[in-house]
């Protein structure tokens, strides 16, 4: 897990611009339910009334309400209501109120400089006074109205008018009865103050204008926040998949540059088809991961704790239901981790293991058929796929175990929200919006353990991806460049003639005992042909594998010109060399593009030469695209005796310092190998040549021939001589050759 934030973390920068932008999201997502409170409490049943303070109120209304309040707090309401000329003062929506007034009334409007708290403190008392006189002058069983109201301020107009009327009676009888009740039961009718208002604008005929103003100007809000949401998610989902593939990326690349600097025991050590998975699965699972690390994992807890800080802020009695919940959905976690962990664990060593069989079958589908093991490679393709289809099954049965009981836990916790929410607004505790806004928050933090659920399932999975990954990428190479201290100062002005030595060297591979190689002395020297020969298994090939530094030697030294090839950067020393391996390989693009591989400065001339010393101009030119014909992947278009031409021009076009052909004659006809040995000998010049064989025909003519068994030079000479001094290559001439052929070369001896 820690090298998967290792990774993100060389971004940063995107990463930091992600989480500002989920913060944006989140205060979105936790600010919304507030707004569908308020649309349910305020904009539908308090008819878009906010507070007990009226933005238009008649003068005749105003001044009754200020005999109910003290002279500092009438001067207060005075100070805070202009006329409707002083539109520089007013509200914007005072004024635009107004203008949709029914009858032309003599009206104040609040001025927007006034402080609403304060004046809602001010008007809520007078307000309920006036609503429950109100609701007394409609008479018993009827709801109060705009008459109700006219009828009363216009009692309480004619009351002003008595003799002896004094406004410190009637606040002294208002305080007094606000003592008697103890204020408790003023307190409780708050809502009669919003009720009072709503009487006032029905009176105004301004009713319907205030509700829809006050759910247009919500709704727009609403609907701007919603847009701000959905360009912070498109922004997040955009940078977070920019971040993860660049991850992906940068993944690919250095496990592909790590595998091309592998030796072979490396690469043997890890399995091709390990190292394809690594290459794609494995990054796919990291890349996908990133991507929900970004988008899920950071924003969870974001939502989550701001859900938790909304409710606390809240203070409803609602909260254990939220613990209770969040307990549930712990307890179903930790129980399904317990039985999915394994298996996610064991998941890439079973991809690995079908990979490894594919391609196997793939790869040897012609010797499975030859040998009708078709039904035998099926079963155990069969096994493989099993055992892997088991393993997710079970894995996805688990995950779709665990949706049912996250549903059951959300619908649940909703149940008992409605059901102690419910209780809570008979009792007039809690009103509806507040209850949908407590779901919804309820919702989001259950939503956001039910996101980091989801993570936890997929990080053991991407937690084993990245560390086959890093083996990958912290894997040294056992062959690699010496230190510049170690590099001689002249090797760049050195000039090459391409003598190889090899000086007592032994070689072990890694892992065994025994040496495939024994006290090797020779000196393969320029302008000279050498051949190796011997029976199968000897050491001929890992020879040539220690001249090209596909292993180092484990005692003695290889030198070029004198100098130890451990001592030369490998593409200095590979420069040099032009191999042939014992099996043709051919890169998918044309033959005029396989023959150049050897390096950007071989030109047309050089392909067109070397066709035609390897022989492969006649068939080459038979073709209709001729150079530019196309090559298939592996040249499986080409016969093997073709893609050994092809292997052999590749190596000629380089004009290499030394050529090792690595027993690349096999598939050759006796005619061909002939002209063709015959050629390269011609145009070889002065450099080295050294070739592995199993045919004797194939190197009568070597200048040094060296010959092997059990990893050690038995003979050493030209054909004759050794037909005279080496029994093992007098055997093997005799096999090949026949023995009346080798009796009638030991008479010329």
């Amino acid at each position: 897990m820690t090298k998967i934030f290792k990774h993100l973390a060389k971004h940063w920068a995107a990463c930091l611009v992600i989480i500002a932008l989920l913060l944006v999201q989140a205060y979105g997502d936790l600010t919304l339910p507030d707004y569908t409170s308020k649309i349910v409490d305020t904009g539908i049943q308090q008819s878009g009334i906010a507070d007990a303070v009226p933005e238009v109120v008649r003068d005749s209304t105003l001044q009754v309400l200020e005999l109910l309040m003290t002279d500092a707090d009438a001067a207060t309401v005075e100070a805070a209501y202009t006329q409707p000329g002083d539109t520089d003062n007013a509200l914007s929506s005072a004024t635009s109120l107004q203008k949709k007034l029914a009858s032309p009334y003599t009206v104040r409007l609040l001025r927007a400089d006034a402080d609403r708290d304060t004046l809602a403190e001010v008007f809520s008392t007078p307000d309920i006074v006036l609503y429950l006189a109100s609701a007394q002058a409609a008479g018993e069983g009827n709801a109060p109205d705009a008459a109700a109201l006219d009828t009363v301020t216009a009692q309480f107009a004619a009351m002003t008018q008595m003799p002896g009327f004094s406004r410190d009676a009637v606040q002294a009888q208002l305080a007094a009865a606000m003592d008697q009740a103890g204020g408790s039961e003023l307190s409780g009718l708050s809502a009669q103050a919003v009720l009072l208002v709503g009487l006032e604008y029905q009176a105004l005929g301004i009713s319907d204008a205030v509700q829809m103003n006050y759910l247009m100007q919500t709704g727009g809000r609403m609907l701007g926040l919603t847009l701000l949401m959905v360009a912070a998610a498109v922004l997040v989902g955009l940078l977070a998949s920019r971040v993860a593939a660049a991850i992906a990326r940068d993944l690919r690349r250095g496990v592909f540059r790590r595998v091309v600097s592998f030796s072979v025991s490396e690469t043997d050590k890890f399995s091709t088809a390990s190292l394809i998975t690594r290459t794609t699965n494995d990054v796919q699972q990291i890349q996908m991961t990133c991507v929900i690390l970004l988008r899920m994992v950071a924003y969870a807890p974001i939502l989550g704790i701001g859900g938790i800080i909304h409710v606390a802020q809240a203070g409803s009695s609602l909260t254990w239901i939220i613990v209770l919940a969040v307990a549930l959905l712990l307890a179903l976690i930790t129980v399904l981790m317990q039985f999915a962990m394994p298996k996610f664990r064991i998941m890439q060593k079973l991809v690995d293991r079908l990979n490894l069989v594919s391609r196997e079958i793939l790869t040897g589908i012609m010797p499975i058929r030859a040998f009708s093991r078709e039904q035998h490679e099926e079963t155990r393709f069969d096994a493989a796929n099993t055992d892997l289809m088991r393993t997710q099954l079970f894995t996805n049965r688990v995950m779709a175990a665990m949706m049912p009981f996250m549903t059951l836990i959300m619908n649940g916790t909703s149940l008992l929200i409605v059901w102690f929410g419910g209780k809570q607004i008979d009792a007039g505790t809690m009103q509806v919006g507040s209850m949908i806004a407590f779901i919804t928050y309820t919702m989001q933090i259950v939503m956001s353990f039910l996101m980091l659920t989801m993570v936890a399932v997929m990080l053991p999975r991407a937690g084993v991806a990245a560390d086959r990954i890093d083996e990958v990428l912290t894997t040294e190479p056992a062959i690699h460049d010496p230190v510049p201290e170690a590099i001689p100062a002249d090797l760049n002005q050195h000039h090459w003639n391409g003598e190889v030595a090899f000086h007592h060297v032994n070689f072990t591979y890694p892992g065994s005992s025994e040496d495939a190689l024994h006290d090797i002395d020779f000196v393969a020297k320029p302008g000279q042909t050498t051949a190796i020969i011997g029976s199968t298994g000897c050491g001929k090939t890992s020879l040539l594998h220690l001249i090209t530094r596909f292993y180092d030697v484990t005692g003695g030294s290889v030198t070029v010109d004198g100098v130890d090839v451990r001592q030369m950067p490998q593409s200095t020393l590979r420069g040099l060399l032009g191999y042939v391996p014992q099996k043709g390989v051919l890169f998918s693009g044309t033959i005029d593009s396989n023959l150049k591989f050897g390096g950007e400065n071989i030109t047309d001339a050089d392909v067109r030469t070397a066709a035609r010393i390897a022989q492969a101009e006649e068939f080459i030119s038979a073709k209709p695209e001729g150079y530019e014909s196309p090559i298939a992947q592996g040249g499986t278009n080409v016969s093997g005796g073709q893609k050994q031409r092809l292997s052999i021009a590749r190596a000629i076009a380089k004009h290499p310092k030394i050529y090792l052909f690595d027993d690349s004659f096999s598939a050759l006809d006796v005619k061909t190998d002939k002209t063709l040995r015959m050629r390269l000998r011609e145009s070889m010049g002065d450099s080295t040549m050294l070739i592995v064989a199993q045919r004797v025909g194939s190197i009568l003519d070597a200048d040094r021939i060296l010959v092997m068994e059990d990893g050690q030079i038995v003979g050493r000479g030209k054909h004759r001589e050794l037909l005279h001094t080496c029994p093992l290559y007098r055997e093997i001439a005799e096999l090949q050759l026949g023995e009346e052929e080798v009796k009638h070369e030991l008479e010329c001896v």
